[in-house]
């Protein structure tokens, strides 16, 4: 069997640029855009080494010929912090759209969960 390396998720997205804000706005740093200039059809951003793709629906359909599903929760992006309510506080009182509020969880988490543009689930965890 091959090897594989370098995991990454890819979300599709109608606005490429409203989600690398929102994504860069949570820390996460541009890596990689197509094209350079312009528009883009595709960006990468990094955050402590976990790689994330912001890829237009567009581009999925046109240029690779799949069907994708812009809207609803079709995949989560979980974020570890050392204050989830801060963290959920600051981001819904910046727009940020909330999905349920900080709670505890099997006893030894804390989670709250917020939505990027494009309404993907993002998890706000810590360890209590």
């Amino acid at each position: 069997m091959s090897a594989f390396r370098a995991p990454q998720v890819i979300l599709f997205s109608e606005d490429v640029e409203r989600a690398v804000a929102f994504y860069s706005g949570l820390g996460f740093v541009e890596t990689f855009r197509v094209p350079a200039e312009g528009e883009p059809i595709h960006v990468d951003l990094e955050l402590d080494g976990y790689k994330l793709g912001v890829a237009s629906v567009e581009s999925v359909r046109d240029d690779h010929g799949l069907d994708p599903v812009a809207h609803g929760q079709r995949a989560a992006v979980i974020l570890w912090t050392d204050d989830v309510d801060a963290a959920f506080e600051e981001l819904t009182a910046n727009g940020v759209q909330a999905l349920a509020p900080p709670g505890e969880w099997l006893g030894r988490l804390r989670i709250a969960w917020i939505a990027d543009p494009d309404g993907h689930p993002v998890q706000l965890v810590q360890e209590d």
